[in-house]
């Protein structure tokens, strides 16, 4: 399913609730995205957006979005982004993350995920490292994450 991340999202996003429908199949897959309430956007080669809303089930104990519902929402995209991108002959796992939370989190929460450069085959694995941004709805960056991946070859 990798290599047709792009192509199912394209053809699904064409039809009313078609980003919906596409963002419930990989909650289906991967159910803890699914506590955040996601909405993938935007899923092409370098490029993975999405977004959840500001509500109750996502916030702390001071109102505001909860430091890891940021990060869920983070490593949702990233993951989209990096398994879309990974050739065939190869896998991935997330490996580190590191975060910056910048301001408080309000408002429905907006995540951009690109590759610096393309992912690539390798008789080794490699380290990537996807940088992300999360922003609220006045278009300022309150979080920013960056996730290390490692990249090795499928075994045979």
């Amino acid at each position: 399913m990798a290599g047709n991340l792009p192509a199912l999202f394209s053809r699904l996003g064409r039809w009313p609730g078609g980003q919906w429908l596409f963002t419930r199949l990989v909650c289906l897959r991967a159910p803890y995205f699914g506590s955040i309430g996601p909405r993938i956007t935007a899923l092409r080669p370098g490029l993975c957006e999405g977004h959840f809303a500001d509500r109750r089930a996502v916030h702390n104990h001071i109102g505001t979005v909860h430091a890891i519902a940021l990060c869920n929402l983070a490593e949702l995209v990233m993951g989209l982004l990096v398994d879309a991108a990974t050739p065939a002959d190869m896998r991935w796992i997330p490996k580190g993350m590191q975060v910056e939370y910048l301001k408080k989190a309000q408002g429905r929460i907006h995540a951009r995920a690109w590759l610096p450069a393309p992912l690539h085959s390798s008789p080794a694995g490699y380290e990537v490292a996807v940088p992300v941004e999360l922003g609220n709805p006045a278009g300022e960056i309150v979080c920013r994450a960056t996730i290390t991946c490692w990249i090795s070859p499928r075994p045979r």
